[in-house]
């Protein structure tokens, strides 16, 4: 059991982080400030930073918080689809994240958008466990589809030596057998489940199309016919 003074300081920090969200929707990233947020909950500057000692903390906090929740939910909406059905699964997968993505912009543009102007992240980035379960979970969909794909790869010639080394000994530990290829076409997928959904976000697809989950459905079921599932 949380003693009363940890449940109140969870709580105090919980209320900021909600704050700071809302003023992230309402104004960008810019218009994250600490004292901001101070002013909004009746505290002083001073208590504010003892539980974020810098904005820099607090920004680092929230990045890792939005892509743990959106992790959390692209996982289990591939995981409430059999393995059996590797098209089902990606689909899912891209599905959740854009739905996602809809009803939270502001987070999906902290986490894809554009830097933070004056945030210095901390080594290895804000959110790497959850950039990690990110990374496994597209390449593993990769993973189970490329006995069908395979065949239909037009570039033959792919390397290790292409990719992030970083990248590669995550993909090699946990998919020994994959080809790079294969990490390739993960890539390659990732772009095509984000580039309809940055366009939607930004506002740069409504203008063009009436129904963009209808197309963006179109576009994942695109996806794996062209892997031959």
């Amino acid at each position: 059991m949380k003693s009363r003074r940890e449940r109140m300081r969870a709580q105090a920090s919980g209320e900021i982080k909600a704050i700071a969200l809302r003023l992230l929707a309402a104004g960008g990233p810019d218009a994250i400030s600490l004292r901001a947020i101070a002013r909004d909950m009746g505290m002083t500057a001073g208590a504010i930073y003892g539980y974020y000692a810098t904005r820099d903390d607090l920004i680092t906090t929230l990045i890792s918080d939005v892509y743990t929740a959106l992790v959390d939910r692209v996982e289990a909406a591939r995981d409430a689809v059999p393995v059996e059905d590797p098209a089902g699964r990606i689909v899912a997968w891209g599905e959740a994240v854009r739905d996602w993505a809809i009803a939270h912009p502001a987070e999906f543009r902290l986490i894809y958008g554009d830097p933070v102007p004056g945030y210095q992240p901390p080594p290895g980035g804000p959110a790497v466990a959850a950039e990690l379960r990110a990374c496994t979970g597209l390449v593993g969909l990769t993973a189970a589809a490329w006995p069908h794909a395979a065949k239909r790869q037009t570039i033959s010639d792919t390397t290790w030596s292409e990719f992030d080394p970083g990248l590669v000994e995550h993909v090699r530990a946990d998919f020994p057998d994959l080809s790079p290829a294969a990490l390739g076409l993960a890539l390659r997928m990732w772009g095509r489940m984000h580039g309809l959904i940055a366009l939607e976000v930004y506002g740069h697809l409504v203008p063009q199309s009436r129904d963009p989950a209808k197309l963006f459905h179109t576009e994942m079921l695109d996806l794996v016919c062209s892997l031959g599932l």
